[in-house]
């Protein structure tokens, strides 16, 4: 809610497959996977978008790659991103590294992120850090928001 008070585009991301023949690589790791239309592909409430917030469909970590969220953000002149969401260490990492090399700006709020552990969520954060994104708190990013940019 302070994200969008400040005028912040809020994007969720939707990860899900219509069967195992879009399962791609990820179909030889995991043997369960996300369904479309089922209850666990839905967002969980309080954290639903608004009808005037894109929901952008997904089929792998990435949340840019095969979508269009790249056009959106460049739709809204966005320069700059925040990340959050699950998991660390698999789809914010990678969507974080994606908008890096597309030449956004990184943020990742480490507070509004988790992993399946610990450990794998700090290490996640760690290497984010070193390479391609800014980490802080939830109050850091507003924070900055509210006093710059971002």
């Amino acid at each position: 809610e302070a994200w969008r008070r400040q005028g912040g585009l809020v994007v969720f991301t939707a990860h899900a497959h219509e069967g195992p023949h879009d399962l791609g690589m990820l179909g030889r790791f995991y043997s369960d996977y996300i369904k479309k239309g089922q209850p666990e592909a839905a967002l969980a409430p309080p954290i639903c978008a608004r009808p005037d917030e894109p929901v952008v469909a997904k089929k792998t970590y990435d949340a840019f790659l095969g979508t269009q969220l790249e056009a959106i953000l460049n739709e809204r002149g966005a320069e700059q991103v925040v990340v959050a969401g699950v998991l660390t260490h698999m789809c914010c990492e990678t969507t974080a590294r994606s908008a890096f090399c597309r030449g956004f700006e990184v943020y990742v709020a480490a507070d509004a992120t988790a992993s399946s552990s610990q450990e794998r969520h700090l290490g996640s954060l760690l290497s984010m850090a070193d390479c391609c994104a800014v980490i802080h708190s939830c109050a850091e990013i507003l924070e900055r928001c509210a006093s710059t940019r971002l």
